[in-house]
C-alpha cells in the first residue's frame, strides 16, 4: 500500500485511525478509540506534547518522521502491543505515567474520583493516611499523593517488578509523601491504619482472562485473573479491611463487570455504587463499620475460596479491638507534609 500522499500531522492521524478500525484492533488502554490512539503514536513519535494545539494539524512531515509513525502503526496492528506500551507512557489522573509490561496500562476510572477529592463520598472527613493496595505501576498511590500533598500514601504491592515501575514513577513524577511496600494483600501491614484505602485489585474471570484479545497478553496476568467470578481477592480485601481502617475510615475498591457476582453474593451488604461521567464503572464505596457488621459472613464467603474454615469470631474481635484502639501508627517524619489528556482532533 503507497503511503507517499501522507505528508501532514493530520494525514497521518487519518490514516491511522482507518488501518486501526480496518485491522479491528482492540481498544481499551488508556484510549477507547482509534482516533485518540493514532493520535498518541503520531505525536509522540514525531516529538511532540499530547495537547498541541489543532493549528499544527496541517504541519509537514519529512520522509524520516513518516517512516517513525508508519513503523509505530506497523506494530500495534501486526503484534497488538498496547499504545501506551509503544509509546512507554499513559496519562492518569492528569499526569503522565511510565507504563511498560511490568504493571497494567494506568486506565481506572478511579482517576475521577481522585481528582474530584474522593467527594462526596469523603463527606468532609480528613484524611491523614491513605492506602493504595494492588497499587502496580503506582499510579493511584501517585496520584492521591500528588493532589493531596498533605496526605501520607502507601501503595503496596506483591508484584517487585510493578513496584520497581512504581518507584521509578514516583521519581519521575518527584512526589515525596508516598512510599512503596511489598505485600500480598494487607499481609505485611500489621499495625497500619488508614483513613482511605483504594483498591484496583484483579477481578477478570477465569472464562474473561483466557478470552482476552490478543493485547491484554502483554499485560501481567497475575494483574487480572481473579477466580471462576473475579472476586477471589476482592472477598480477602473485604475481610480484612476493617483492621487496618480507621474508626470512620473508608474502602474504595474498583471489581469491573464483577458487580453483579459480588451484588448477588452479598446483597445485604451496603455497597454504594459511584456514578461516574460516562455512568456507572463498577466501583463501590463502603463504610468500615458496614464491613464490621457483615464481617462474618465476609469472612465465611473467603474461606470457602481458601479451602479452610472461616474463623469470624476472632476476626469480629480483632476488629473490636482496632476499632477501640483508634490509629495507632504515627505520621513519618521521613514523608513531606507539604488532567488527562485529550485527543488533539
Amino acid at each position: 500500500m503507497t503511503t507517499h500522499q501522507l505528508q501532514t500531522i493530520i494525514d497521518l492521524i487519518r490514516y491511522g485511525a482507518s488501518r486501526f478500525n480496518a485491522a479491528g484492533l482492540t481498544f481499551g488502554h488508556s484510549y477507547d478509540n482509534a482516533l485518540d490512539e493514532a493520535t498518541q503514536l503520531t505525536l509522540h513519535a514525531l516529538h511532540l506534547p499530547h495537547d498541541l494545539s489543532p493549528v499544527y494539524a496541517q504541519a509537514r512531515v519529512t520522509e524520516a518522521e513518516k517512516e517513525d509513525v508508519l513503523g509505530l502503526f506497523i506494530r500495534r496492528i501486526e503484534e497488538r502491543v498496547p499504545a501506551a506500551y509503544l509509546c512507554g507512557e499513559a496519562w492518569f489522573a492528569g499526569l503522565c505515567f511510565k507504563s511498560d509490561q511490568r504493571a497494567l496500562v494506568p486506565r481506572s476510572p478511579i482517576a475521577e474520583l481522585i481528582e474530584s477529592g474522593f467527594e462526596p463520598w469523603l463527606a468532609g472527613r480528613d484524611v491523614r493516611r491513605a492506602l493504595d493496595l494492588c497499587t502496580g505501576s503506582g499510579c493511584i498511590a501517585i496520584a492521591m499523593a500528588h493532589w493531596n500533598p498533605d496526605w501520607h500514601v502507601d501503595g503496596v504491592d506483591l508484584s517487585d517488578d510493578a513496584l520497581a515501575l512504581a518507584a521509578e514513577n514516583e521519581r519521575r513524577l518527584d512526589v515525596h509523601n508516598v512510599r512503596f511496600l511489598r505485600s500480598d494483600l494487607f499481609a505485611t501491614l500489621q499495625g497500619e491504619h488508614y483513613d482511605l484505602i483504594v483498591t484496583n485489585p484483579p477481578y477478570v474471570t477465569n472464562d474473561e482472562t483466557d478470552a482476552l484479545p490478543r493485547e491484554y497478553s502483554y499485560e501481567p496476568e497475575m494483574g487480572l485473573r481473579a477466580g471462576d467470578d473475579g472476586l477471589d481477592l476482592v472477598l480477602k480485601i473485604l475481610r480484612d479491611a476493617p483492621l487496618h481502617l480507621s474508626e470512620d475510615g473508608v474502602l474504595v475498591c474498583e471489581v469491573g463487570e464483577a458487580e453483579r457476582a459480588l451484588s448477588r453474593l452479598l446483597p445485604e451488604l451496603p455497597l454504594m455504587w459511584v456514578e461516574f461521567k460516562v455512568g456507572q464503572m463498577g466501583v463501590f464505596v463502603v463504610e468500615r463499620h458496614d464491613l464490621v457488621t457483615h464481617n462474618a459472613r465476609i469472612a465465611a464467603l473467603a474461606a470457602e475460596r481458601e479451602g479452610g474454615p472461616a474463623a469470624p469470631a476472632p476476626v469480629i474481635a480483632a476488629v473490636a479491638a482496632s476499632a477501640a484502639a483508634g490509629p495507632a501508627v504515627e505520621a513519618r517524619d521521613d514523608l513531606a507534609t507539604d488532567g488527562d489528556p485529550g485527543s488533539l482532533f
